[in-house]
């Protein structure tokens, strides 16, 4: 009983610190130091210094920012620009037509950026304005976009995935090779719904509009992809296949999307400097965020909170469905106020004991997480890719979550479907070998 007390008595500091607007990494930090302060014996300062020292110096944590940068080059070159051009020729025929750009576009660009919020700012600057002049069903424009835009935390290179990585010691090779097969299997879901939506609604997706184009013809129009799409081939392919680390990959890849960017004349010294600044503004959030978590972590198992929390929710004698359910419900509830890798950070500490307690497997636990993630990106009142929508057009926030909700249906289906099949993220990691 004093370890529930001591839990919610925590959790409503935490809670009241970020309600005052206090940010995340100074609130985890002073959380650490009242559970050292007042639950252990533990001096904080050797506690907050070692902590601090050890979570800013792992080798791991180095593919965060070269990831970000990768992204940040590519988001300023010509892609942007040639994105639509050549993904809508292969989707012209498809019930839906050029409804599934949004779809397409955001698992490319997922897999360059790595962010859900960029994700669906890029790919809202392009198609937004072409679907809306074409004359598409408006809340499909804004739900493809919506949904399709949470591909950038689940698709490799994934930044939180790393964050994930590097708060739980998993191997962060691993959970990209992970995240690939429940990626596709997303945007499955999400052009399958498409096409279903279509066919009984013809008059969203206007016909006559594409051209009857050859196959050369289509290969030709897609010419500017094809070196973006070998990139993201060749940094996931060197991972899986051992060639090179998470880091190396994407020290390799940095150094690539500056090639391309140069070839393709959008590489200016300005460009450079914003893509560098960029990289060092979301590189530094994250890693501060994670500084904090670390220690809050090492607090919060010096006063054996996990542990004795991990022990009564055993004696509950739950199943792990039983409590896969009510940790979705959880994160869900938790994500509809903060963003995911906040949720990610903040939650790993508590949960992992109980999770591994119930013999769930830590890696496919990380894509379970990730996938819930994604569904408080499209939920109110703090669903970030509602609001970058909303900026991008002015909608109202709530009409945008309505337009999102079948896909936040499609991303809860998911769920279900790695729990029953686990084998879909698995998978491709045990032919990895160690």
């Amino acid at each position: 009983m004093d370890m529930i007390w001591m839990t919610l008595i925590l959790l409503l500091v935490l809670l009241a610190l970020l309600g005052v607007g206090l940010w995340v990494a100074f609130a985890l930090t002073a959380i650490g130091c009242i559970a050292l302060f007042f639950f252990s014996g533990i001096p904080v300062g050797d506690s907050l210094a070692t902590a601090f020292y050890s979570s800013s110096v792992s080798w791991e944590l180095a593919a965060l920012p070269m990831f970000i940068w990768m992204g940040e080059v590519l988001f300023r070159s010509r892609l942007s620009e040639e994105m639509f051009r050549g993904i809508a020729p292969w989707v012209g025929k498809l019930p839906g037509r050029l409804l599934h750009t949004n779809i397409v576009g955001c698992g490319i660009f997922a897999a360059i950026s790595g962010s859900s919020a960029a994700t669906a700012a890029t790919i809202g600057k392009m198609t937004l304005p072409e679907l809306d002049r074409r004359g598409y069903n408006r809340n499909q424009v804004l739900g493809t976009l919506a949904g399709s835009a949470t591909l950038g935390l689940l698709i490799p290179p994934s930044i939180i995935l790393i964050v994930y990585g590097v708060a739980t010691e998993q191997s962060i090779a691993r959970l990209f090779v992970a995240g690939i097969l429940p990626g596709l299997m997303l945007m499955a879901l999400f052009a399958g719904y498409v096409i279903i939506w279509s066919l009984l609604n013809p008059k969203g997706a206007p016909a006559g509009e594409s051209e009857k184009l050859s196959f050369v013809e289509k290969v030709k129009r897609s010419k500017p992809l094809i070196p973006v799409f070998l990139l993201i081939v060749g940094v996931i392919g060197s991972i899986y296949t051992g060639l090179a680390s998470p880091t190396e990959s994407a020290a390799v890849g940095v150094a690539l999307a500056h090639l391309l960017s140069i070839q393709s004349g959008s590489m200016n010294w300005k460009t450079f400097q914003s893509a560098l600044m960029g990289t060092v503004k979301t590189s530094s959030m994250i890693a501060f965020i994670l500084v904090g978590a670390s220690f809050l972590t090492s607090s919060m198992g010096f006063t054996g909170i996990p542990r004795e929390l991990a022990t009564w929710i055993s004696t509950l004698d739950l199943s792990p469905q039983m409590l896969l359910l009510v940790l979705t419900l959880f994160f869900i509830l938790l994500g509809c106020f903060l963003d995911g890798i906040s949720v990610v950070v903040l939650t790993t500490s508590i949960i992992l004991p109980m999770v591994q307690a119930a013999g769930i497997d830590p890696l496919w636990f990380g894509i379970y997480l990730v996938i819930v993630v994604e569904m408080s990106q499209i939920t109110p009142p703090v669903g970030f890719n509602l609001f970058v929508i909303q900026g991008l057009t002015g909608e109202n926030i709530l009409r945008i979550a309505w337009a999102a909700f079948p896909y936040f249906l499609l991303i809860l289906s998911a769920v279900i479907l790695i729990t029953i099949f686990p084998e879909i993220v698995t998978y491709l990691p045990s032919q990895m070998g160690n």
